[in-house]
């Protein structure tokens, strides 16, 4: 049993595609993935990329993915990840292949001298927050996540 993590390629984007609808059905939210799959291809392997994305094989097979992006922290001064989406197919589950994307992003942001990586996880995914404690990570209980979008979104910036 092997596992490796690579970065993704053009190639790669209907298994990207394929993998974010298979983790928009096991978060129960099929219904909001509306993307389209150019534009996908453009925001990730265009001029300027606005994510990057590591794929997960097991023995082999792309089995899972992660989709991370650089952020900044304005207290540390420094730069980190965040890490938007890690999924991994349930077939596969159980390998250490969640754990090995999660340390590829570790050695990224050091590479990178990000002062931390960081994502959320949706409060009731209690095996994901058990694995994530096991590598050290904590939760934030102090922060919410707050998000404009939609209409609101558009309302906001036409404002003068």
């Amino acid at each position: 049993m092997t596992v490796g993590v690579r970065p993704a390629v053009l190639a790669d984007l209907p298994l990207i595609a394929a993998l974010i609808r298979e983790l928009a059905e096991y978060e129960d939210l099929s219904p909001a993935v509306h993307f389209d799959e150019d534009m996908l291809g453009t925001y990730l392997f265009g001029e300027n990329p606005a994510a990057e994305v590591l794929i997960a094989e097991h023995d082999g097979k792309a089995a899972a993915f992660a989709l991370f992006f650089r952020n900044f922290s304005t207290f540390a001064g420094t730069p980190g990840l965040y890490l938007e989406d890690l999924f991994v197919r349930p077939e596969a589950r159980g390998y250490g292949l969640g754990r090995a994307l999660l340390a590829e992003l570790a050695r990224l942001a050091l590479r990178r001298d990000c002062a931390r990586l960081e994502w959320a996880v949706l409060d009731w995914n209690e095996p994901s927050i058990a694995f994530y404690e096991t590598i050290g990570a904590h939760m934030r209980g102090d922060w919410r996540l707050m998000r404009l979008e939609g209409d609101s979104l558009i309302r906001l910036g036409a404002q003068k």
